[in-house]
């Protein structure tokens, strides 16, 4: 009886907490969604606390027809899918031949990789570098920059070593090559990293906005976070203005409710990806956390 009755009292923390921890998560998600729907006046009042307060779709109307924001919409689509495909192509074979044990200087090579990770030559070298490489102000710099991650080829390395080596024996008994061996045999069983890579690099990439404001100059290349920093920017400088008449006021309004509406349309894309790949997430996460 005791022992049920700790249990009970267990089971009830670990729902008391869980359900506190979702209202922390979730009541933001919520207000934002209620203020992108609401009305300016009432989002400028802050009178919305949990609900919509006078339904209306003018925030999403004026997002939809802004083009600095489709543009930024479309730029970062492409940063993210671009970037996403270029980092797999380089994390992947770097993580498969860093798994291998008869790899000519594999230690050396990992070691000096490793050095990556706890030094790096700071943000005026790298923009005197990208300078140099004739990329700044192209869209080449957000793509290349950071493509390659250590973190996650030390993933890659870790769920390429569990891999049984026997499979790859058979494939080369049967006349495959390294790279066919890898693309037809090794890929095909990696699902579980292919959904943790995509997820890391995408989700990193949808969210950074320090890039495009550093490698960046020109407006149409800009990514939709810039965007959304240069609207809340204006927002503030706009109620700022208040009091200098009606109009700027009436700009305020409609500057707050357009950044709710922007925040909810630049997070659609992943929360749609997001189910599809958390199957594999759930496995992949868990690479290297257990050793036989």
């Amino acid at each position: 009886m005791k022992i049920r009755k700790k249990m009970k009292l267990f089971d009830i923390l670990v729902y008391g907490i869980a359900i506190l921890l979702i209202l922390i998560v979730g009541y933001p998600l919520v207000l934002v969604l209620s203020n992108s729907v609401s009305s300016p006046d009432m989002v400028a009042s802050g009178k919305v606390l949990l609900f919509p307060k006078g339904f209306t779709l003018d925030g999403y109307k004026a997002v939809f027809s802004d083009d600095s924001i489709l543009m930024g919409y479309a730029n970062t689509i492409f940063y993210t899918a671009a970037k996403t495909a270029v980092a797999l192509m380089i994390t992947l074979p770097a993580g498969y031949a860093l798994s291998k044990n008869n790899v000519p200087g594999n230690k050396f090579i990992l070691a000096m990789f490793m050095v990556t990770m706890y030094f790096s030559g700071g943000l005026i070298p790298t923009f005197l570098q990208i300078q140099k490489y004739g990329l700044y102000n192209s869209r080449a710099a957000i793509i290349l920059l950071g493509a390659f991650s250590m973190y996650n080829c030390i993933i890659c390395r870790s769920f390429f070593s569990a891999i049984p080596h026997e499979l790859e024996e058979a494939a080369e008994i049967d006349g495959c090559s390294p790279m066919r061996t890898f693309l037809q045999i090794i890929l095909p069983l990696s699902k579980p990293l292919l959904g943790v890579m995509v997820l890391y690099v995408a989700v990193a990439q949808w969210n950074a906005y320090m890039d495009c404001l550093i490698y960046i100059q020109d407006d149409i290349k800009q990514s939709l976070q810039v965007v959304l920093r240069r609207i809340l920017f204006l927002s503030q400088s706009a109620s700022l203005m208040e009091d200098a008449g009606e109009y700027a006021a009436v700009m305020a309004d409609r500057e707050a409710l357009l950044r709710y509406s922007a925040m909810v349309v630049s997070s659609v894309p992943l929360l749609v990806v997001y189910p599809f790949l958390q199957k594999y997430f759930d496995k992949g996460v868990m690479i290297g956390s257990v050793k036989g």
